[in-house]
C-alpha cells in the first residue's frame, strides 16, 4: 500500500530496500515496480498500462531505463565505478532509470563505499531498488538511506491455494495431500513450491497422491518419523537408529529425513514452552537435540552424522531419560562397525580404526 500510494503521489523515493527470505517476491515486486515507475501512462492509478511503449519494452525485457544488477557476480569495486559513471546518463523515454540490484549483500566492501556515494548525492532520475536475503549483512549506512520493506514468508494456506491453481491450469493431476506436503516442503517461498510441483510433474504418475509425493522429494513416512522421536524420547538410541535404517532404506533422502525430524522436535520445544511439554522430556533436552540435528546438515556424511546425531544426545550422564553404560556403548559400536563395512575412512584402512575401537569403548563406558 505505500509503495501504492508514492506511485500516486508521485513521491518515489529514490532508494528502496526488499528484504525477506527466498521466493518471497522480492524480485518479482521489484521489477513491478520499476515498470510502474517507468510507465508513460499520465493517469497513476492506470499504471503499469501495459500498452505504453515503456511497458512494452519492460515485458519484453529490451527497457534501457530498468537496468538489472545481479550483485553475485558484479560485486567489485569495478562494477560499482562503472554504475557512477554511467548513472548520470538521463533516460531514454521514460521520467527514471530504475537500477535493481538482486542479492545486494554479496557486494565487498570497496563497492559499497562506492554505491553510499551514489545513494548519498543521487540525479533526480536515478531510482535504486536493492534486494536481499541476508540484510543483516548490509552496512547501517546503507539501510539508512533507503526505504526498507520486509517481506514475510508465504502462509501455508496461500501456497496450497496457488498450488492447486497452478495444478488446475495445467491439467496436473495431484491430490489435496500432495498439494499440501508441498507447500509445507516450500517453506514459505513461492519459488521453492513451485518449482517442486514441477518436479513432481514431470513423473508418470498419476494421480500424485502423498506417498508419491514423499517418494519423488525423498521424504521420509511421517508414521517413521514419529517412531524415531518417540524411541530418542524413550532414550533408546539403538531402536532410533533401526527405525531410520529403515527410512533410509525405503529411499528417503537423509537432508529430508534431518528437516523432519528438526519439524517434530521443533513441535515438542514449542510445546514444552507452552507448559504442555511430556514428562520427563525436559526443554534443555529437546534443545540438544534439536543442535545435533541441525549440524548434521554440515556433514559431509549425512548419513553418518544423522545416526550418531540420534546417539550423541544420551551421552550425558545423570540426564532425565539418558543412556549409559552398556546400551550406549554397544549402540555406537553398531554405529563403528556398519560405517567401517562401507570404509569411508579409505586413507587409514579398517585395521587402523578397528585397533583403537577398545580404547573407543572405554571412553564410551566412563561417559
Amino acid at each position: 500500500q505505500t509503495l501504492t500510494n508514492a506511485v500516486k503521489t508521485g513521491s518515489v523515493s529514490h532508494a528502496y530496500l526488499l528484504t525477506g527470505s527466498r521466493g518471497v517476491g522480492k524480485t518479482s515486486v521489484a521489477r513491478l515496480l520499476a515498470k510502474t515507475i517507468t510507465c508513460l501512462d499520465k493517469d497513476p492509478e492506470k499504471r503499469p498500462c501495459g500498452v505504453c511503449a515503456s511497458c512494452v519494452a519492460a515485458e519484453a525485457g529490451s527497457n534501457f531505463d530498468i537496468i538489472e544488477i545481479d550483485a553475485a557476480s558484479n560485486r567489485g569495486i569495478d562494477d560499482a565505478r562503472a554504475l557512477r559513471e554511467k548513472i548520470g546518463i538521463a533516460p531514454s523515454i521514460s521520467p527514471y532509470k530504475v537500477y535493481i540490484i538482486d542479492e545486494v549483500h554479496m557486494l565487498t566492501t570497496e563497492a559499497f563505499n562506492a554505491l553510499l556515494k551514489t545513494l548519498e548525492e543521487p540525479p533526480a532520475h536515478a531510482v535504486f531498488i536493492l534486494a536481499t536475503t541476508e540484510a543483516h549483512k548490509l552496512p547501517e549506512t546503507i539501510v539508512s538511506r533507503t526505504q526498507r520493506f520486509a517481506f514475510k514468508p508465504i502462509g501455508q494456506g496461500d501456497l496450497e491455494a496457488r498450488l492447486s491453481f497452478i495444478a488446475k491450469q495445467e491439467k496436473i493431476d495431484i491430490t489435496p495431500e500432495a498439494i499440501t506436503l508441498l507447500a509445507r516442503a516450500g517453506h514459505g517461498g513461492f519459488r521453492d513450491a513451485i518449482s517442486l510441483l514441477d518436479q513432481v510433474a514431470g513423473s508418470a504418475i498419476r494421480p500424485l497422491d502423498a506417498p508419491a509425493v514423499r517418494q519423488l522429494l525423498g521424504w521420509g513416512d511421517d508414521e517413521l518419523i514419529q517412531q524415531i522421536t518417540a524411541a530418542v524420547v524413550a532414550a533408546k538410541p539403538q531402536e532410533a537408529v533401526t527405525q531410520l535404517r529403515v527410512l533410509l532404506g525405503q529411499g528417503a533422502q537423509p537432508a529430508q529425513v534431518s528437516q523432519q525430524l528438526i519439524e517434530s522436535w521443533r513441535e515438542l520445544l514449542m510445546a514444552s514452552l507452552d507448559g504442555k511439554g511430556q514428562d520427563g522430556l525436559s526443554t534443555d533436552r529437546i534443545v540438544r537435540v534439536l543442535e545435533a540435528l541441525i549440524a548434521t546438515h554440515k556433514s559431509p556424511w549425512p548419513e553418518l552424522a544423522l545416526e550418531a546425531a540420534l546417539v550423541r544426545v544420551h551421552e550425558r550422564r545423570g540426564d532425565a531419560g539418558g543412556v549409559v553404560g552398556g546400551e550406549f556403548s554397544t549402540c555406537c559400536l553398531c554405529l563403528i562397525e556398519r560405517r567401517l563395512a562401507c570404509n569411508p575412512f579409505a586413507q587409514h584402512g579398517d585395521a587402523f580404526y578397528r585397533g583403537r575401537l577398545p580404547k573407543i569403548l572405554n571412553c564410551l563406558r566412563a561417559i
